[in-house]
């Protein structure tokens, strides 16, 4: 969870980040020149792989799922760690067949709890009864992972209310062992995942974090890696509802955030997780915010929400799982809106993915698959309505986001034919955003009794556009691009029915 983010500086992305996913905005640089350079940033490698994972997990586990708290306080006595029944085969099971291509675990809240046996700490699992003090949860995961090929990603807190060196300058040596220590004893990490929680240790102190000296240990440990949140990779959406823009740009000036407004937000009460930052402003990437930057970023967003109340297991949460429905509506407003869900599923004390989770999981990706398992567009006919001219065929409908097509020119329409009528209440579409993020209004149209009628529109695409809307019968569809930064590329589109939710 987060409570504040604490987004890097302007030299800590260009210091992080490859050619072509960050560009300097000169003084010279006139308005058109401003949005050409926009139009042209791009994901590096590790970002375009990430986003295509569209669902991954967050598995908060640790000493608080004993004490039945949200956040400890660092006096917990490891005695009381013992999930008798972990199975951290269950855990990614779980979690792949509802979709998940990663797993983030909280190797270390802010308790300073480790779910590793580190050396630099009796404060861990190796003073605990599990496994007579010989267990180790990152190990059982990573394993876990790589049976079922799935990615394994790190939470490590950098506040510790356990440490006795907390707020000191030798702090930021233990944090970076410990760092090491996960990045270099489990194979391949694929996310390190940062919140800003910056509070007081035992000591009474603050720490000053080296954000700089964290993000280059990664970067050599583990190269292919996404930072997120206080990272340089992947920016928190805003919000821990589950919900994202309707309007989300993945480039975005550099200097987006004011730290100020941030560490003056950073201390929240336990339980608080709204922090007001500019994180949740409504508008990041519009014409008007670009044109006052110095630097344009390719900074997607992840979705993060849990699927119970809180973020650790609590039994009295056990009947307030989210519903399938909300889940649903969820997934459409997070992964349907260009960025990446980020879902909290907490185990239990058993050492388990509760049942009731589990079953809700199974259903929401069960609804998933039968909505978009059948593209209505798949052998339609698809020409520029201009110019009459047939698309290279099935290149929007081929199912592979390599293929693409780009447009030449101003608002360009798409003309696609059905092979007949088909009823239809969902669209997809994505854009080729290794060309970059270019589209920045859209329409849909049927042609019903004769008479083309907009049936739903939109603003950003991104990597994946979902839109909902009443069912629909037709056999002719129009896409028009209204407003664009540059010729747009469409790599996917889609015409989709979807399912009732049986309870």
């Amino acid at each position: 969870m987060i409570f504040f983010t604490a987004i890097i500086n302007i030299s800590s992305i260009a210091q992080t980040t490859g050619s072509g996913n960050v560009v300097e905005i000169l003084p010279t640089d006139s308005q058109a020149d401003i949005i050409r350079k926009a139009a042209n940033v791009v994901p590096s490698a590790k970002q375009l792989a990430w986003q295509k994972m569209e669902l991954t997990a967050f598995l908060h586990f640790g000493i608080n799922t004993f004490t039945n708290r949200e956040w400890g306080d660092g006096k917990e006595d490891p005695r009381l760690f013992n999930p008798e029944e972990l199975d951290a085969t269950q855990w990614v099971k779980t979690c792949k067949e509802a979709g998940m291509k990663l797993i983030i675990l909280t190797a270390k809240h802010h308790d300073g709890f480790c779910l590793w046996p580190s050396k630099y700490t009796s404060h861990s699992v190796k003073s605990s009864p599990w496994k007579n003090g010989k267990g180790d949860v990152v190990k059982e995961l990573a394993e876990a992972c790589r049976l079922y090929d799935m990615k394994l990603g790190i939470y490590l807190s950098p506040w510790d209310r356990n440490s006795a060196i907390y707020g000191t300058d030798e702090y930021n040596n233990y944090f970076v062992n410990q760092l090491t220590e996960l990045l270099t004893g489990y194979g391949e990490v694929a996310e390190v995942w940062f919140d800003g929680a910056n509070g007081e240790g035992p000591n009474g102190k603050k720490q000053v974090y080296d954000w700089q000296r964290y993000y280059k240990t990664i970067r050599r440990l583990q190269p292919d890696a996404v930072i997120a949140i206080v990272g340089p990779d992947v920016r928190w959406v805003g919000t821990e509802s589950g919900y994202g823009r309707d309007t989300e740009w993945s480039v975005v000036p550099a200097n987006v955030h004011d730290e100020d407004k941030i560490a003056a937000s950073s201390q929240q009460k336990a339980g608080t997780f709204r922090p007001q930052v500019d994180a949740m402003a409504k508008d990041l990437g519009s014409r008007e915010k670009l044109f006052s930057a110095n630097k344009l970023v390719w900074y997607p967003s992840e979705v993060d929400v849990s699927i119970r109340p809180g973020w650790f297991y609590h039994k009295d949460q056990d009947e307030k799982v989210k519903s399938v429905e909300k889940l649903l509506d969820i997934y459409y407003s997070s992964v349907g809106k260009n960025s990446v869900l980020l879902l909290n599923i907490p185990p239990d004390k058993r050492g388990l993915i509760h049942e009731k989770d589990a079953n809700t999981l199974k259903k929401w990706k069960e609804i998933i698959d039968r909505a978009f398992e059948l593209n209505l567009a798949a052998n339609a006919d698809i020409r520029l309505a201009k110019h009459q001219s047939e698309l290279e065929t099935g290149v929007l409908t081929d199912g592979d986001y390599d293929t693409f097509w780009q447009a030449n020119g101003e608002k360009p329409t798409l003309e696609i034919t059905l092979e007949g009528e088909k009823n239809f209440d969902r669209l997809l579409l994505q854009e080729k955003i290794t060309i970059g993020q270019r589209v920045e209004k859209f329409k849909i149209e049927a042609k019903i009794n004769g008479t083309w009628k907009e049936i739903a529109n939109g603003t950003t695409i991104g990597y994946k556009r979902l839109l909902r809307f009443p069912e629909v019968k037709t056999n002719k569809v129009r896409v028009i691009i209204l407003q664009s930064r540059a010729n747009p590329a469409l790599a996917e589109f889609g015409l989709f029915k979807s399912v009732l939710i049986k309870n």
